[in-house]
């Protein structure tokens, strides 16, 4: 059974205290390094800067009890730590939030196909579908970095496989795709009726950067030597 984080006042610790110092002083370098980081930082990123032996799961219970009260959270979000606007006021910041790009239907329809099923063809998303998607609307969703590609299917015309990022994580407050909602959720939430097809499924989401069987990597992108005339050379000079 997982030990509760320790219950340490951090204004009354006694100077011979050794392990209680240590503990209180690691609180403070991992809530300093998170406020000075706009991305979440993995466990390894904040070792470097603790104690030796720093227990990371004890600090981050710890660091987290004391600011579930506050109007920042620290939140596991994309396999690393990181201080985010309690869930109950995020709604009063929307007039000085950065506004955010708004995604097309279409978009958000291969977002969650490509999170649900990924690795996934464009052919396989179409399938999904049931309609046409347009090589625009997978642009969109690479430029915003949420996608990337993975490789390319062991299949006759060799498509490219399609992924989430880290990025995804960090948009919507995941710390691994799995914690995407299940059937059960979505039907709470009423994004799913009763008339279900029978046999539907919703898979169990998996963003393993490792390559599966029926994939392959990409091919790097061939570099050009072509030289360029200098300036004022052309073909007719003589």
């Amino acid at each position: 059974m997982k030990k509760p984080a320790p219950r340490i006042d951090l204004f009354d610790v006694r100077p011979d205290d050794e392990r209680a110092a240590t503990f209180v002083r690691d609180l403070r370098v991992m809530e300093a390094l998170l406020f000075t980081s706009s991305a979440p930082l993995e466990a390894r990123a904040l070792r470097a800067h603790l104690s030796a032996g720093a227990d990371i799961d004890a600090l981050t219970d710890a660091l987290a009890a004391d600011y579930a009260r506050r109007g920042v959270n620290v939140v596991k979000v994309a396999g690393g730590l990181m201080l985010r606007t309690a869930p109950d006021l995020a709604p009063l910041l929307t007039d000085i939030a950065p506004e955010q790009r708004k995604l097309s239907r279409a978009a958000v329809e291969v977002l969650a196909i490509v999170a649900y099923h990924q690795p996934v063809t464009r052919a396989e998303i179409e399938d999904i579908r049931g309609v046409s998607t347009s090589k625009g609307t997978l642009d969109v969703l690479l430029e915003t970095g949420w996608i990337r590609l993975r490789g390319r299917r062991k299949a006759p015309g060799r498509p490219v496989t399609y992924g989430t990022t880290p990025a995804f994580l960090l948009q919507f407050g995941l710390d691994a795709v799995s914690d995407l909602p299940g059937m059960d959720e979505l039907k709470g939430a009423g994004l799913l009726d009763g008339r279900i097809p029978p046999g539907f499924a919703i898979p169990l989401p998996s963003d393993d950067p490792s390559l599966h069987e029926d994939e392959e990597p990409l091919a790097p992108e061939p570099l050009d030597f072509t030289l360029s005339p200098p300036p004022g050379d052309d073909d007719g000079a003589g």
